[in-house]
């Protein structure tokens, strides 16, 4: 016979070092929710990041896992969460908190609970945020040992940034997000100068809803779906106009849907790329399951921390390894 659960719910406040630019703000703090369900004997944990791009913010989601409560402490499990919640950041803390809980009830980690492999340790690109050309170029030197940069764009003058980076860290893998920054004006110029300093993968370059011309258009480098990818229901409207999808937890709302999402896109013929919010390990760390078999993996959100959780991931040169059961899981 299982324990009644126990929903808590907390907000917390992580500074950034320095700060995280992009081409719709700044940002010098992460913001995370917290879902804990706990039976007396077990807890589970799950962190999310509300995004006011998906019109989220704190007092929405947690006014939506709050509204959750008496079904939750009443018997909802896992997988009727999947029907009983929207997709978004709320359903991600609670979906993950389920998983948490469900492995330290069990004695089993995720991975067998989920039917996956041992997770290992992997590649992660580190983020150089958007600023003046010599300012990235500064910040790409001192970080041009690592395997992958990924470089944020979508302002005037990403000719003159990219080429900078480039110059700065000659042997990094370059990944461009312009997060929705360029317009039907500026993208094929900013292609050509992506292609010329040999970037890999171009992020999100037109609005969503606005980027048709991605399937009219040549596209020397691939391009990748983020603002415009959510979960399943989302792919669809991807198709010839985008190579590659941007999987999160917070936008596919938890490791459950996110799992679905990338076996239904492999079906699809996209590429695989699993990012991150910046938030601490705890929100890492069920991205590194899904995160095993993906081209490309952007989970570097502690490192931009000024200081992680005591149990967080640990991060060596450009490898980021799996979680300690402690963390979650």
């Amino acid at each position: 016979m299982r324990l009644p659960l126990a929903l808590a719910i907390a907000t917390e406040r992580w500074p950034i070092a320095g700060s995280f630019d992009i081409s719709r703000g700044r940002k010098t703090e992460a913001v995370v929710v917290v879902a804990e369900l706990s039976d007396g004997v077990s807890r589970g944990r799950g962190e999310c990041v509300p995004y006011s791009r998906y019109g989220e913010s704190v007092a929405s989601v947690t006014a939506q896992i709050n509204a959750m409560r008496p079904q939750l402490e009443g018997g909802l499990d896992r997988r009727g969460l999947q029907t009983a919640m929207p997709p978004g950041a709320a359903r991600n803390a609670v979906d993950c908190a389920f998983w948490d809980l469900e492995a330290k009830r069990s004695g089993r980690p995720v991975h067998e609970l989920a039917g996956l492999l041992a997770p290992h340790a992997l590649t992660t690109a580190y983020t150089i945020s958007l600023a003046a050309p010599a300012d990235m170029a500064k910040a790409a030197e001192k970080y041009a040992s690592r395997a992958v940069l990924k470089v944020k764009l979508g302002a005037e003058g990403d000719a003159a940034r990219i080429a900078a980076v480039r110059a700065a860290a000659p042997h990094s893998m370059l990944i461009v997000d312009a997060n929705e920054g360029w317009s039907e004006s500026t993208v094929a110029a900013n292609f050509a100068a992506c292609a010329k300093a040999g970037v890999a993968l171009i992020e999100q370059p037109l609005a969503e809803g606005k980027d048709q011309m991605l399937a009219q258009m040549q596209r020397p480098i691939a391009v990748c779906a983020d603002e415009s990818a959510h979960d399943r229901s989302s792919l669809a409207a991807l198709a010839g106009k985008y190579d590659a999808v941007n999987i999160k937890l917070d936008k596919a709302g938890g490791l459950t849907e996110a799992l679905a999402v990338a076996a239904e896109a492999q079906r699809q013929n996209f590429t695989i790329m699993i990012g991150c919010m910046v938030a601490t390990s705890l929100a890492m760390a069920p991205a590194m399951l899904l995160a095993q078999t993906a081209r490309f993996v952007d989970l570097d959100g502690p490192l931009l921390l000024s200081k992680d959780r005591a149990d967080g991931l640990r991060y060596a040169d450009s490898l980021v390894y799996p979680p300690s059961s402690s963390l979650w899981g």
